[in-house]
């Protein structure tokens, strides 16, 4: 090795090692931010909870007992250690089904969002740099759905077909793809302008590379940013299709579910809607608070 060689690694090496990793950044960017941090907590812990709920649970959730029916909780009178939150109207133990109610919420908002993501980024990638005919004709098949009410098309599907986790994960899917669509159009039609994206054109570059490697890549921020939201509207939705009754069906638990079961007793025992409310507000809010946080990250406008 030359004494010039030598020189220029000397002074690369510090150079990378100096160089902060894409981990410790976002690590520090949002130890910086409290609700960002708040938000984090809030959403890994219920993952958690999800997931080992079969673990936490000292009950199984769908396990009638009259002879416990409307126990309040432990800390009111006649309440008991072996139902810390109470019971139902059948006996069953409160925090158990909450704790199981959590795996459904999650799946139904997280697994609805990436469905809903895959169709409208695709169709918003393919509208924004195709254009024309192309964009002409999916914009207003997405005004088309934007016209139908998002809570009347579920409810009309639901119907019709019978009412599953499977089933709520398709029709929130489909009813909220929309919103994804603009936006990545919106982008897409900006990006495909830039200086890279026509000189890739110009050397002959298939279009489906163009769009996966150059426009995806560039849209994909803005899409982590609307879905992470997206999910906390989703849990709300799936809520209230489970409160009307169109959501899982017994035995399976929903925190929807166990509202609609809570409605009639809020005045004698307001245990049974409480602290499912609580759960899905807690969730909800931690959710926002990470998309918030998520936002301000990837934004460019906000560096």
């Amino acid at each position: 090795m030359t004494h010039e060689s030598h020189t220029i690694s000397n002074e690369v090496r510090p150079n990378l090692i100096k160089r902060p990793s894409a981990l410790k950044k976002w690590w520090r960017l949002l130890i910086r931010s409290k609700t960002g941090t708040v938000g984090l907590i809030i959403v890994v812990t219920a993952i958690i909870i999800a997931l080992l709920a079969p673990v936490l649970a000292p009950h199984n959730p769908a396990a009638i007992n009259p002879a416990n029916m409307l126990t309040p909780p432990v800390w009111m009178e006649n309440g008991t250690t072996e139902h810390i939150l109470g019971t139902d109207n059948l006996g069953r133990d409160i925090l158990s089904r909450i704790l199981y109610g959590s795996q459904v919420s999650l799946i139904v908002g997280v697994s609805s969002v990436v469905l809903a993501g895959i169709i409208g980024v695709t169709v918003g990638l393919i509208a924004g740099y195709f254009g024309g005919f192309i964009d002409s004709a999916l914009m207003r098949l997405v005004d088309a759905f934007l016209a139908i009410p998002t809570i009347l098309f579920a409810l009309v599907i639901l119907a019709v077909f019978e009412p599953s986790v499977f089933t709520l994960i398709i029709v929130l899917g489909i009813t909220n793809w929309v919103a994804y669509a603009r936006l990545v159009r919106s982008e897409a039609l900006s990006i495909k302008e830039r200086d890279f994206v026509r000189a890739a054109h110009s050397i002959g570059v298939s279009n489906f590379k163009i769009i996966t490697r150059h426009l995806l890549p560039n849209v994909i921020s803005s899409f982590i940013v609307i879905s992470t939201l997206s999910v906390a509207t989703t849990i709300i939705l799936e809520a209230s299709l489970s409160f009307l009754g169109l959501g899982v069906q017994p035995p399976t638990v929903s925190w929807g579910s166990i509202l609609s079961d809570g409605r009639d007793y809020l005045a004698t025992s307001w245990w049974l809607a409480t602290f499912p409310g609580i759960a899905i507000t807690v969730t909800v809010l931690g959710i926002i608070f990470l998309g918030d946080w998520l936002r301000d990250v990837l934004d460019p406008k906000s560096k």
